[in-house]
């Protein structure tokens, strides 16, 4: 945001007294004039769904709370006057208190006694019945979170006995202006852009008998709808990346084993010179191909690709020579950009194509190159930039990237992700989380997986945040040494590298960390439990998919003060969705929608939904329908919205005509064997009599594994979910992939392997 700037804020602070003045002294229609030219001056207010508004008559319009101007948007947004209900300690304030007066603001307060809370609900109704429309801010309280909070049920005490529609409202684009309270600091910060816009949607009218949970859900939908009317055709990776690199170019923007601090001038500077050594070989090449770890090094590659209009293409170094070929051919990639460090690492590697080695490449940069660089870094504005470089032109609609699946259940997809999915999936993330210049972000995860793409790649270098490279994110000693060195505050990690660090590092060691999101496989409460009492860090899980760049639903930051406790995250859940998503839980064969805590199949729509699977038309429209992603998750969504995943369909077992889920018996497993760590791995083999059985992978020694099995045959659990004690079977090591997910094909072909036959006993592999 910026550093303080007196003079703005006490223009600000000036404007805002001058403007409380006018409305108290105005007539309503002056102060609706006033309110108008205010908001079309310093804001760029755009309005959705005004038609929905009625012409005449009551109407209760729900809203969301984002800053202390919601109220100023609304009036300028609808075309009739409207009356709000006003939290009565801001109600009674001096200054305050005439400009409520002269609005006929209806004070409420959950403190009231019942009789005052019941007076406040009739005047609301009986101005309704009168023709009135009343705006009611149903979370209760400003959100400090960035999160939508929970609707208090007011709402539906104010409707009892009216015959009056309710009319959902969404602010849009409030949070993050000076009058929110992002990074908890309200007033003390620069606006990003002037003017700021903003969008006020109103939603279709509602019957008057509509619960705050299907409300709340109709306002959650509006804000992604106002996400794609927000959308800019000239908003991408690269452009956006230029414009913060020179706008803060002292500011830390990345490190690695080789390379210990560049800053953002820097980074912007080296990026023209690698995309200008780069553009006569990708000469007449759509998509490129990029063979590289999590590094500087990468990232420039990835930056460098982007700047000349291609499609960067993160090849799976983890993934077999087929599945690497494969990938190359679905892409038609001529050219792959590696090194030779890190073809040293993997010997029996084929590369694809032509291979161009990044020290080769870049090697013995002249001064005529580097002042060039230079020039473009700095003097060059963004169009005549993109055509010094002779780059492909590009607008946010355009593939960014594409990002195969990583082949735990199939083959793998193309993920077809465009500039649009990726900058909408930071700019969600980024306003659950509060990121600033402060933070510094450990990036671990391979820009192959979409997580380390947008997120570790990405997101530091469109928001001006810092990043860590680092290419083994199991090498905990060194990854421990890069957090106490750097200072890092942000880490992403999955199950499987907690583990590790547990093992290898020291409590001290993870003492900067102020956030620990965890993704890519379900956390274990075991696990999660397990960190926090030897970090002191409570790890938040998070969920996504690749088709949807890939972050859907976080647990955040919990904020507590006086008088206040907005609740952003929930153990043993996968927090709410990201703002602007929207998502539904239905009936996984009919796709009826399903009441609350229901099991069902998670469905997502938003901004960052992917633009389809490459050259497969039909497998897009199997999980696309209508703009709704099918996740293939079976999910639980609670009234306040925080969603639960049960099981994935592709871990269920159908026994004996029953579904059996796998995860839900490895959680029971590893709860008998007391186990902080993954040692039990459940899947299934094809079995004549009940169509699948179970087998179980694991770890453990004879010795150990008896007692679990003693324990498994008296617990409550149905018979079907119970596998044989000859099922079974010890393994050196579970398979993962280099995501650090459970490796499900390898899993399912190694129990084959041991477990064909029946006649086989429990074998040690």
């Amino acid at each position: 945001m910026g550093h303080i700037n007196v003079p703005v804020i006490s223009f600000l602070a000036i404007l805002v007294v001058c403007g409380t003045l006018v409305v108290i002294w105005l007539p309503q229609w002056a102060v609706r004039l006033f309110l108008w030219i205010l908001t079309h001056t310093l804001y760029d207010l755009k309005v959705i769904g005004k038609e929905n508004i009625p012409r005449s008559g009551g109407a209760l319009f729900v809203s969301n709370h984002t800053s202390f101007i919601d109220v100023l948007m609304l009036l300028a947004a609808s075309p009739r006057p409207i009356r709000f209900m006003m939290f009565k300690d801001i109600y009674e304030r001096p200054l305050m208190n005439l400009f409520a007066r002269r609005m006929h603001s209806i004070p409420i307060s959950s403190e009231l006694r019942p009789r005052d809370m019941i007076q406040s609900f009739r005047i609301a109704s009986d101005a309704m019945r009168k023709g009135e429309i009343v705006c009611i801010f149903a979370e209760g309280q400003i959100t400090r979170t960035g999160q939508l909070l929970p609707f208090r049920r007011g709402m539906e005490h104010i409707m009892k006995g009216m015959d009056v529609p309710i009319i959902p409202v969404n602010l849009h684009g409030l949070w993050g202006s000076i009058f929110s309270f992002e990074r908890q600091r309200f007033l003390w910060k620069l606006p990003r852009r002037t003017p700021f816009p903003v969008t006020v949607s109103f939603g279709v009218p509602r019957p008057p008998d509509s619960s705050t949970v299907e409300v709340r859900q109709a306002v959650r939908e509006l804000e992604t709808v106002a996400f794609e009317a927000d959308r800019s055709a000239s908003r991408t990776l690269d452009r956006a990346f230029v414009r913060n690199s020179r706008r803060f170019p002292w500011r830390f923007a990345a490190a690695d084993g080789r390379i210990p601090k560049m800053r953002f001038g820097g980074y912007l500077v080296k990026s023209m010179y690698v995309a200008r050594r780069l553009q006569p070989l990708w000469e007449g090449q759509e998509m490129v191909g990029v063979l590289l770890p999590p590094s500087v090094g990468g990232a420039l590659t990835n930056i460098a690709a982007t700047l000349l209009g291609r499609v960067p293409v993160n090849l799976n170094y983890t993934a077999s020579n087929e599945v690497i070929q494969s990938c190359a051919r679905q892409c038609n990639l001529q050219t792959v950009v590696t090194s030779k460090a890190f073809l040293e690492r993997f010997p029996h590697m084929e590369v694809p194509g032509r291979t161009l080695l990044l020290e080769d490449v870049l090697g013995k940069p002249r001064l005529g190159e580097k002042l060039t660089a230079l020039l473009y870094a700095w003097l060059l504005p963004y169009s005549l930039l993109k055509k010094a470089l002779r780059a492909q032109p590009h607008v946010s609609d355009d593939l960014a990237t594409i990002i195969f699946s990583s082949g735990s259940t199939g083959e793998p997809k193309g993920v077809m992700l465009t500039h649009y999915n990726i900058l909408s999936n930071i700019r969600q993330m980024t306003q659950v989380f509060m990121l600033d210049g402060s933070d510094k972000l450990l990036g671990i995860l391979p820009f192959f997986h979409a997580f380390g793409y947008t997120v570790c790649l990405w997101m530091p270098a469109v928001h001006s945040t810092g990043v860590v490279f680092h290419p083994n994110p199991l090498d905990a000693k060194v990854i421990s040494d890069l957090v106490g060195k750097y200072r890092i505050t942000f880490l992403i990690s999955t199950p499987t590298f907690l583990q590790a660090y547990m093992r290898r590092c020291l409590p001290e060691d993870f003492g900067s960390l102020r956030v620990v999101l965890v993704g890519a496989e379900k956390l274990p409460e075991r696990i999660a439990l397990a960190f926090e009492d030897t970090f002191g860090i409570r790890p938040l899980e998070g969920y996504g998919a690749t088709e949807c760049s890939p972050v859907i639903a976080v647990n955040g930051t919990d904020y507590r003060a006086p008088g206040f406790r907005q609740i952003a995250s929930r153990r043993g859940t996968i927090g709410q969705p990201l703002p602007g998503v929207s998502v539904r839980i239905v009936h996984p064969e009919t796709f009826e929608p399903l009441p609350l805590n229901q099991p069902g199949m998670l469905l997502v729509k938003g901004p960052n939904v992917m633009k389809g699977y490459l050259g497969r038309p039909e497998k897009t429209t199997e999980v696309l329908r209508d703009g709704w992603y099918v996740t293939g998750d079976i999910t639980t969504m609670e009234e306040d919205g925080f969603l639960t995943i049960t099981d994935r369909l592709t871990r269920f077992s159908k026994i004996g005509g029953e579904m059996v889920p796998h995860i839900k018996l490895e959680e029971k497993l590893h709860e008998l064997a007391e186990a902080p760590e993954q040692v039990f791995s459940v899947t299934a083999v094809p079995d004549e009599k009940k169509g699948e059985r179970l087998v179980v992978l694991h770890v453990l020694s004879p010795e150990q594994l008896a007692p679990v099995l003693e324990k498994l045959a008296q617990v409550d659990l149905p018979a079907l979910w119970k596998p044989r004690s000859n099922q079974f079977y010890q393994v050196s090591a579970l398979p993962y992939l280099g995501t650090g997910k459970l490796d499900l094909r390898a899993l399912k072909s190694k129990a084959m392997e041991l477990a064909g036959d029946l006649r086989l006993e429990p074998t040690s592999t």
